[in-house]
C-alpha cells in the first residue's frame, strides 16, 4: 500500500511539475517577444531577460492551478492507459483511496505554491518592476499611467520607480483644494525615506494662483506624509504578488483613504483559497479518468483539462468584477468559483461509483 501509494503520488507530482515549467516557460517567452518593442537605448534586451526572469516566481505561482489540473490529467491517462490504474482497483483500492493518493501530490504542489507566492513572489516581483522603470523612466517627464499613484489626503502622488531601499524616483506630489483646483505640483528627480519624513533631492516647486503660478527650485526639501516605503512597495507590484498577509491591512488603509479597497479584499481570498481551488481541479481530473471520458484518447482528455480550465478562469473574471460592482462579499466571489467545481468533480466521481 505505501509503495503503491508513493508510486502513483511520484508519477503525478512529476507530471504537474513538467506541466508547470512548459506553461511557465511559454509564458515567459511570450513575455520576453512582447517586450521586444519596448527595447530602447536605455531598456536593452538584457533589461527584458532580467525583467522576465524576476517575474517568474509570479508565473509560476499563477500557474500552480492549471499544472495541477492538467499534470493530474496526464499522470492519472498515463497510469490508466497502462492498465495499472484498473490493476490497483482489482487489488482492492477503492475509488475514494485512489482520489487521496491523487490529492496528496496536488496538495503537495498547493503548499509549495503557497509558500512560493507568501516568500518568494512578492520580492522578485518587485525587483522586476523596480528594474523596469528605472530602466525605461524619462528624465523630467511628467506623470503617467505608468509607476505608482497614491493618496495622502487632498495630494495625490506618483512615483516613477520605487527600490526596496527605501529610494524613489520621478516623485510628483499634486495638492488640491476643497473645491478641487490645483494648488501646488512638487515635483523631486528623488527620493529617500529618512525617520519619519521622505527627503527630496531636485525639487521644483510649483505653487498655482488664481492670476498667475510661482516656480521655487530647491536642492532639497523635506516631505512630510504618512505614505511609508513600504506601503509604495505595495501599490507598485499587482494583488496577486502581494502576501496574504499584507493584503488585508493594506485593503482597510485604502478603505480609510477612502480608495477602492474590494479587489485587495478579493486577491486576499484567491490567494487564501488557491488549496482548496486545486483541490477541486485535481478532482474534475479524477472524474475524467474514471468518469466520462474514461476511454477518451490522452489528447481528449487534455483537451477537456484545458476547457475546465479556461472555464475556471473566465468563472473568476466573471464572480470577481460582479461582487466589486454590486458590492457581494469578496469571500463569496472568490469561493463561488471553487465551490462549483468541487460539485462538479463530486458528481461526476458519484455516478462512476
Amino acid at each position: 500500500m505505501g509503495k503503491l501509494q508513493r508510486y502513483i503520488g511520484g508519477q503525478l507530482l512529476v507530471a504537474m511539475l513538467g506541466v508547470l515549467l512548459l506553461i511557465v516557460g511559454l509564458d515567459a517567452l511570450s513575455t520576453v517577444i512582447d517586450e521586444l518593442e519596448d527595447i530602447t537605448d536605455t531598456y536593452t534586451f538584457i533589461d527584458v531577460l532580467v525583467y522576465v526572469g524576476f517575474t517568474l516566481p509570479r508565473r509560476a505561482h499563477e500557474f500552480v492551478p492549471f499544472a495541477a489540473l492538467i499534470g493530474a490529467l496526464v499522470g492519472l491517462g498515463k497510469l490508466a492507459s497502462s492498465s495499472e490504474l484498473t490493476v490497483a482497483q482489482t487489488s482492492g483500492l477503492s475509488l475514494r483511496q485512489i482520489g487521496m493518493m491523487v490529492l496528496q501530490p496536488a496538495l503537495l504542489l498547493a503548499l509549495g505554491g503557497f509558500a512560493l507566492g507568501e516568500f518568494v513572489t512578492p520580492l522578485s516581483e518587485q525587483l522586476a518592476v523596480s528594474h523596469r522603470a528605472l530602466a525605461q523612466r524619462q528624465e523630467q517627464g511628467f506623470v503617467g499611467a505608468a509607476g505608482v499613484w497614491s493618496r495622502d489626503g487632498d495630494t495625490f502622488v506618483h512615483v516613477e520607480a520605487v527600490q526596496r531601499q527605501g529610494v524613489i524616483y520621478g516623485v510628483q506630489l499634486l495638492s488640491f483644494d476643497s473645491e478641487r483646483r490645483l494648488t501646488q505640483s512638487v515635483r523631486a528627480e528623488r527620493g529617500s525615506f529618512q525617520e519619519g519624513y521622505w527627503l527630496l533631492e531636485q525639487v521644483e516647486k510649483t505653487v498655482f494662483s488664481p492670476t498667475s503660478t510661482q516656480v521655487e527650485r530647491q536642492t532639497t526639501a523635506q516631505w512630510e506624509t504618512e505614505i511609508t516605503p513600504q506601503l509604495l512597495a505595495l501599490e507598485a507590484v499587482d494583488s496577486v504578488s502581494l502576501p496574504t498577509r499584507q493584503l488585508w491591512p493594506y485593503a482597510r488603509y485604502l478603505e480609510s483613504q477612502g480608495l477602492l479597497f474590494r479587489d485587495i479584499e478579493l486577491a486576499f481570498w484567491r490567494k487564501l483559497l488557491q488549496p482548496l481551488a486545486i483541490g477541486g481541479l485535481v478532482l474534475v481530473a479524477m472524474s475524467f479518468i474514471f468518469g466520462p471520458l474514461r476511454s477518451g484518447t490522452m489528447g481528449a482528455r487534455i483537451f477537456a483539462g484545458v476547457i475546465v480550465g479556461i472555464v475556471f478562469r473566465i468563472s473568476e473574471d466573471f464572480f470577481g468584477p460582479i461582487s466589486l460592482i454590486y458590492g457581494f462579499p469578496s469571500i463569496l466571489s472568490a469561493a463561488t468559483p471553487i465551490a462549483l467545481c468541487w460539485l462538479c468533480g463530486l458528481w461526476l466521481l458519484r455516478r462512476k461509483a
